[in-house]
């Protein structure tokens, strides 16, 4: 079993001192200190301790802001680390998720995420339905077929790439891809279709 400290600093703060400070207590055997923007995904040390934990090892963290700035992300984090049956200690926060008690706290963070974001979903709700009685409400903007639709939709067609291929060159998700087949097809459809003014 292993004490692994990790440590962020914005690129403002740029010093770990205190962070440091506050964690040495606990006989850290190793180390991770960054220095990004909590809001940057892309955390090399983040994913390099996250590579290194093992089943009985026991992160440390001065606060629950180090670690994510949003909840959803800590909770995703929380729950990976304790399905892999690490244990997550916060200073701050005073929680330990070992113990009842910080099993409990997760539990609550858990439900006051899914209250914000429901609140969140209303607000956008009572917006839109605002919007539409002023007549200001246009939705979502339409997403254009890429460039180069055509050829490579036709390159699928003809089985010279596969559906992921084509999905990846165009970068269209899944869904988008298939509307546009969808809606190609039926131009096709139409535009071989006899006219009514020709003779049959």
């Amino acid at each position: 079993m292993s004490n692994i400290a990790y440590i962020r600093v914005s690129t403002v703060e740029q010093n770990e001192a205190r962070q440091r400070e506050a964690l040495k207590l606990y006989n850290i055997d190793k180390w991770y200190i960054e220095k990004i923007s909590g809001k940057d995904t892309d955390r090399p040390k983040f994913k390099e301790m996250m590579e290194y934990i093992r089943e009985g090892d026991v992160v440390y963290i001065k606060d629950f802001s180090r670690l994510s700035c949003s909840t959803s992300d800590l909770l995703k984090i929380m729950e990976t680390l304790k399905k892999r049956q690490i244990t997550l200690i916060s200073l701050k926060e005073n929680i330990d998720t070992s113990t009842p008690t910080g099993q409990l706290m997760l539990t609550m963070i858990a439900a006051i995420n899914e209250f914000e974001r429901a609140n969140l979903l209303e607000r956008q709700r009572e917006g839109i339905e605002i919007a539409k009685k002023a007549g200001k409400y246009k939705g979502r903007k339409a997403i254009e077929k890429p460039e180069h639709w055509e050829e490579i939709y036709f390159s699928y067609l003809k089985k010279e790439l596969t559906a992921a291929e084509a999905m990846k060159k165009l970068n269209l998700k899944k869904n988008t891809f298939y509307k546009f087949a969808k809606e190609s097809n039926k131009e096709f459809f139409v535009a071989k279709r006899p006219s009514k003014d020709m003779p049959a």
